[in-house]
């Protein structure tokens, strides 16, 4: 297999993908870029670049401008150092210890078996790759690198509002090629809690099996709940809930990883009057063509299996076992509301995101989006309901804001522009089913122009995520042309 190194050789622009090599080689899950931050700190300091680090560990570079643009206005490259670490069933790689492998597929770079990271790390190595390309032209720039954007917008919702000077910022945190952002929901996550109360499992006249949805598509909670993907959680609950008449008791129901992730994989062990082994057996079958046929767009590797598995001393209460199913069916799960306004924009939704079980509690994870403040106050107060109706102790984050569209932005019209002359065709202009770091710095920064573009990376918050080579060429072009733009006042 040809190494990270010569999968990235030759491909242009060299400067960008040498910096995203270096990101790839250093762990960065979220809450743990200490040492992706003190790469970051070696290299400003290699190249004579001042920059300041929070007590949260955003980084601050402050790059000079180039030769006649230093009075331009400062213009801030926003991005994110964390990156979702899922992998495959199967693959061995330990995200706390081990490199990210790229692999060349055709126009496209992709990892072994793992979250590529691209999300966000080519948008970061598109700004440092700016610190020494000899062919860059820009006024003052500040670089913010935030951390634990993925688990709850951390980095930003810490960040001080007097760190920045520039009332300037390009986010370079979006998925699309040819389209600007200018707007994003707001999100909150909601959780309910069960206590585990148990049963002993008598000896004898018993067989246990372990459950397991797998082999979903998955994706981003916010980009991609409009798809109509099946949520393994969901699928899961509808096999258990068939199977609970048949006297199946219920232990140790996990699934999914993230909040803001579609479950990819589900698991629970149950436990079968051994005479009801047989037509639960036929059962799962019948379920798994059932389930195959529903999603077969959408989800064409679905799996639902029961295989043998140890006796577990205890299993769940019938009546919190019910409980937990009921409560698993009856959350809602996709798109609620489209928006009105902007074609084909999700307006709010929810994500069943996580089950989470120990010995003494059950903790049902999910997450609200809307653009709208008051629709998501709404659907994360129907998923509490749903939720203390099934017997859980609910909680609630503090949640973070959106970003209001403004259709007359400065910067957006520059964008245009530079977009226009140089691809000869009118750019997208969008908002995002998503959680942007721009809605938090809006909020620090009122006043704060802002606008997000990127090159096109699918399948991000999963192993299928990949980057489009050409569109990463294109990306670093136009980021370098709208700074240009900038700096001349144009």
């Amino acid at each position: 297999m040809m190494s990270s190194l010569q999968t990235i050789q030759g491909i242009a622009p060299a400067g960008l993908w040498q910096r995203f090599y270096e990101i790839s080689r250093i762990p960065r899950p979220s809450k743990k870029e200490e040492r992706i931050t003190a790469h970051f700190e070696q290299l400003f300091n290699n190249l004579g670049i001042k920059y300041t680090k929070d007590k949260v560990g955003n980084l601050v570079a402050r790059v000079p401008a180039t030769k006649g643009y230093k009075n331009a206005p400062i213009v801030v490259l926003q991005g994110h150092s964390d990156m979702v670490c899922e992998k495959n069933r199967g693959t061995a790689h330990d995200f706390d210890r081990d490199p990210i492998e790229l692999v060349r597929d055709g126009d496209w770079i992709r990892a072994d078996g793992t979250t590529l990271g691209a999300d966000n790390g080519i948008g970061v190595a598109a700004a440092l790759a700016l610190l020494n390309d000899p062919a860059a032209e820009h006024g003052p720039l500040e670089i913010l690198i935030t951390v634990d954007e993925e688990t709850g917008l951390t980095g930003a919702n810490q960040l001080s509002g007097k760190l920045l000077k520039g009332r300037l910022l390009l986010n370079l945190d979006s998925e699309e090629e040819g389209v600007f952002y200018i707007g994003c929901a707001g999100g909150m996550d909601t959780a309910g809690t069960f206590r585990v109360q148990n049963t002993p499992v008598t000896a004898g006249g018993h067989a246990a099996f372990a459950l397991r949805v797998s082999g979903l598509t998955g994706g981003h909670s916010g980009s991609e709940i409009h798809t109509g993907r099946a949520n393994a959680l969901k699928l899961l609950a509808r096999a258990l809930h068939a199977l609970l008449p048949l006297g199946a008791g219920l232990t140790n129901v996990q699934g999914g990883s993230k909040r803001n992730a579609i479950p990819r994989e589900a698991e629970a062990t149950i436990v079968l009057p051994a005479a009801a082994a047989e037509k639960a057996q036929a059962l799962i079958a019948a379920l798994e063509t059932a389930f195959q046929n529903e999603f077969k767009a959408t989800d064409p590797n679905t799996r639902l299996t029961m295989e043998p598995a140890a006796t577990p001393a205890t299993v769940y209460a019938k009546s919190l076992s019910k409980k937990l199913v009921d409560t698993l069916l009856a959350l809602p799960h996709g798109v609620i509301r489209m928006s009105a306004d902007i074609e084909n924009l999700v307006e709010t939704s929810t994500n069943l995101a996580t089950v989470v079980s120990d010995d003494k509690t059950i903790t049902v994870g999910t997450n609200q989006r809307s653009s709208v403040e008051s629709a998501k106050q709404y659907i994360a107060a129907s998923v509490a309901a749903g939720l203390r109706l099934g017997g859980a102790k609910v909680s609630h984050t503090d949640g973070y804001p959106g970003w209001q569209p403004n259709l007359q932005s400065g910067l957006l019209r520059i964008c245009k522009d530079v977009f226009i002359r140089m691809e000869g065709r009118e750019p997208e202009i969008k908002a995002i089913h998503a959680g942007l770091e721009c809605g938090i710095l809006g909020g620090k920064y009122p006043g704060m122009d802002m606008i997000s573009f990127g090159p096109t990376i699918t399948g991000a918050h999963s192993p299928d995520e990949r980057v489009h080579i050409p569109a990463v060429a294109s990306f670093y072009a136009l980021l370098k042309e709208v700074l240009k733009a900038v700096a001349e006042g144009k």
